[in-house]
């Protein structure tokens, strides 16, 4: 089969559900996609571990536990899908570099306090269920939009859970400064989970296959659609607005810009390109190794056992 006739009978309703179904650059495009998802998922984890012992109410740390653990289920769904594939998940997940993984960069950062555990989920998950949402609605591989109306369900649940938090800490003069200073530098973190700009995005076969419905800029307006009038109703300050003329949300501040790692902080009078952007995603975060390393440890040391064993 031809590109063109794989893209027709996809435009046609037709659902791919195995290996033989597709050509080589679907597959590749399919398999690039499920790594990136399942890198996500399971690095969201360490950054909201490093907070967990700080969260003050029991039924706060249980919904806590659940997010994580979801979250853990979301990447085996994308590595049991990429296994269908033909790849060697054990090398994915324990032999690859720090620097390999494909998470966002915001993943490879500590937590400051217990409050942004709610931005985290109020911000990235809402991302998440973009991203997702909108692959689950379009996407033509079967296998994957089976199992996307869980992922859908809970990612959801993940973001309503960081609403929660960030709407009762506004109602505390001290708790609502944390929750503005999390605010100042996850929004355009978030902003940036979506990829480049559509100018500039070289691939196109998401697209053409179907494997999702909307461009990077659409998925970011959609998120901005929900998150500032959330922020707004809130009181939390945010660097957007809705725009009545174009009837978009526009940004209040240069995207992208330049980020001070260790300050965590944006630097406005610094406007930056995508092309330093994605250089910044590839050298990676301050916490990079260390979270790698945290979730692969329990395999290396299962290994050791093992050898002194035999």
């Amino acid at each position: 089969m031809t590109k063109e006739e794989l893209i027709q009978k996809i435009k046609d309703g037709f659902i791919l559900e195995n290996r033989e179904d597709m050509n080589d650059e679907y597959c590749e495009a399919l398999k690039q996609t499920l790594k990136i998802v399942a890198d996500t998922e399971l690095l969201s984890v360490p950054p909201l571990l490093t907070v967990y012992d700080e969260i003050p109410i029991l039924n706060l740390k249980i919904t806590a536990l659940a997010v994580m653990q979801d979250e853990i289920g979301h990447a085996h769904i994308a590595w049991r899908l990429l296994k269908d594939l033909g790849e060697d998940i054990e090398s994915l997940m324990f032999k690859r570099e720090p620097h390999e993984w494909k998470n966002p960069y915001a993943f490879d950062f500590k937590l400051d306090h217990w409050i942004e555990f709610g931005v985290f989920n109020a911000f990235f998950d809402r991302a998440g269920y973009t991203l997702l949402g909108d692959a689950f609605r379009h996407t033509s591989y079967g296998p994957w939009k089976r199992a996307l109306v869980k992922v859908d369900k809970e990612e959801l649940f993940h973001l309503r859970n960081g609403e929660v938090i960030m709407r009762n800490a506004m109602k505390h003069p001290e708790t609502a400064k944390l929750v503005q200073e999390a605010v100042d530098w996850m929004f355009l973190m978030a902003l940036e989970f979506f990829g480049v700009a559509d100018h500039l995005k070289k691939r196109s076969a998401q697209l053409e296959y179907s494997l999702k419905g909307s461009t990077n800029d659409e998925l970011r307006q959609i998120w901005l659609s929900t998150a500032v009038p959330f922020c707004e109703k809130i009181g939390v300050k945010v660097p957007a607005h809705y725009d009545k003329e174009t009837g978009k949300y526009v940004l209040d501040v240069p995207f992208p810009c330049k980020f001070d790692p260790e300050k965590k902080k944006w630097l406005f009078d610094q406007p930056d390109t995508w092309e330093n952007v994605v250089k910044r995603f590839k050298d990676r975060g301050p916490q990079n190794k260390e979270f790698v390393e945290r979730v692969q440890r329990g395999y290396y040391e299962l290994e050791e056992a093992r050898k002194e064993v035999v």
